[in-house]
C-alpha cells in the first residue's frame, strides 16, 4: 500500500471507551467502540480501576469487529496507531501496551498519537477538506481546550484550558446534585427541554474583566457547580421546590455561554473565520445551536463532525496518524509509555531519529513496511 492512503488501525483507551477504528487514508472503514459507562453508573463516574479492567477485556472482540467491518485482515495493515495521552494512565497503558503487541507481531509501523489532537482529525473523516488555521474547541468529561490548530500535524497550540473540573464533569455533578442518573450531560439536557434558561442567573466562570488578562482563554466550572449546588440546598431548606428543569436550563446555559464566547473571541482575536468542535459534550443540543446562531452572527463557519466521532473513538487516531504518513513523519519508536498529561503540542510521541527511513521504506529493527 502506498503511503498516499495508509491503510491504518486506530485504538483508543483513554478513559472508558474501548475504540478501535480503520481508516484509509480520509476513508473510514470502521468505528467500533465497546463502552464500560454501564459499569461506571453505579459509582456516578468514571473509575479507573474499572476502566482500565474493561479495556482489557474488551480489546480483542472489538479489534476482531473492527477487522470484520472494515472488510480487510491484519495483514493488510500498513500502521498501527495509538492514544499515548493524556487520558487515564491506567486505562492508556492497555491501549499502548496492545497497540505496541499488535505492531510487532504485523511487523508494522506504530504511530503514538494526542488524544486530543485526534479530536480534530476526526472531522477529516467527513470527506471534506479543512482549513488552517482554525480554532477548536474540546470539550469532553476529562477535556475542555481552546486550540489554534495551524497545522494538523506540526502546530498546534493550547489557548486555553479548564482550570478544575471539564465541562462534562461539571454536568455529572450537577445532575448528581439534581437527582439526575449518569451520565449527567445527556439527563441534563432532557430535563433543560422544558426549562427556562434565563431563570436563573448562575456564574460564568473567569470571564470577568479581572480575570481576562491572565485567564483568556481558561475555564472554570467548579465555582458555577457551588453556585447550583448552594442555591438547591437553600431553596430546599427554604421549603421550596426546586424546579429541576429551570435549573438544569440556567446550568446548562451558563456552560454554553462561557464556551461559545471564549470560542469566538479566539476567532476574532487571531483573525481565525473557522471554528471546529470536538468531543462528547458537542452531542449537547444547546450548545450546537448557540454555537452555530452566535457563529453565524460573527461570521465563522462552524464545523462539527458526525455525533459518532465527536466521542473518543479509535477511528480519530488512525486518521491523525495516517495525515502524519502521508506528511512524511516517521513512525514512533517502541520507547514511548502512557503518559495521562501528555501536552497538545505534542502531536506525535518517540518519532524516529532523523537518520531512519520514514513511512513506506524500510526500518531497522521491528518496522517493516511490506
Amino acid at each position: 500500500m502506498s503511503a498516499r492512503e495508509p491503510l491504518v488501525l486506530g485504538i483508543e483507551t483513554s478513559c472508558d471507551e474501548t475504540g478501535i477504528g480503520i481508516v484509509r487514508g480520509t476513508t473510514l472503514l470502521s468505528n467500533t467502540i465497546a463502552s464500560s459507562m454501564d459499569e461506571h453508573a453505579r459509582y456516578g463516574g468514571v473509575v479507573p480501576e474499572v476502566a482500565a479492567r474493561a479495556h482489557l477485556e474488551a480489546l480483542q472482540p472489538t479489534i476482531e469487529a473492527a477487522v470484520a467491518e472494515a472488510g480487510i485482515t491484519l495483514d493488510e495493515i500498513d500502521a498501527v496507531a495509538v492514544t499515548s495521552g493524556p487520558g487515564l494512565a491506567g486505562a492508556l497503558m492497555v491501549g499502548v501496551g496492545a497497540a505496541k503487541a499488535l505492531a510487532v507481531s504485523l511487523d508494522t509501523p506504530l504511530y503514538a498519537v494526542n488524544h486530543l489532537v485526534g479530536h480534530i482529525a476526526a472531522d477529516l473523516l467527513t470527506g471534506e477538506e479543512v482549513e488552517y488555521p482554525t480554532i477548536a474547541l474540546l470539550v469532553s468529561g476529562g477535556h475542555t481546550s481552546l486550540l489554534l490548530v495551524r497545522d494538523l500535524v506540526s502546530d498546534v497550540e493550547l489557548l486555553g484550558e479548564t482550570l478544575d473540573d471539564a465541562a462534562g464533569e461539571a454536568f455529572d455533578k450537577i445532575a448528581r446534585i439534581l437527582g439526575l442518573p449518569y451520565p449527567g450531560g445527556p439527563e441534563i439536557d432532557r430535563a433543560a427541554a422544558t426549562g427556562d434558561p434565563a431563570a436563573i442567573r448562575f456564574p460564568r466562570g473567569l470571564s470577568r474583566a479581572s480575570d481576562l488578562a491572565e485567564h483568556r482563554y481558561d475555564f472554570s466550572f467548579s465555582g458555577l457547580k457551588t453556585a447550583v449546588a448552594r442555591w438547591v440546598e437553600q431553596a430546599e431548606a427554604a421549603g421550596t421546590t426546586v424546579n429541576t428543569a429551570d435549573v438544569a436550563a440556567s446550568f446548562r446555559e451558563a456552560v454554553v455561554d462561557v464556551l461559545v464566547t471564549k470560542a469566538l473571541d479566539a476567532c476574532a482575536r487571531y483573525d481565525v473565520p473557522r471554528l471546529l468542535l470536538g468531543g462528547g459534550v458537542i452531542a449537547n443540543r444547546r450548545l450546537r445551536e448557540v454555537a452555530l446562531e452566535r457563529a453565524a452572527a460573527a461570521g465563522v463557519a462552524v464545523r462539527i463532525p458526525p455525533l459518532s466521532l465527536c466521542t473518543d473513538n479509535g477511528a480519530m487516531i488512525a486518521a491523525l496518524a495516517a495525515q502524519l504518513i502521508m506528511s512524511g513523519r516517521r513512525p514512533s519508536t517502541l520507547a514511548f509509555g502512557a503518559d495521562s498529561t501528555l501536552p497538545v503540542t505534542e502531536i506525535q510521541v518517540a518519532e524516529a531519529p532523523l537518520d531512519e527511513p520514514p513511512f513506506g521504506e524500510p526500518q531497522r529493527g521491528a518496522a517493516v513496511t511490506r
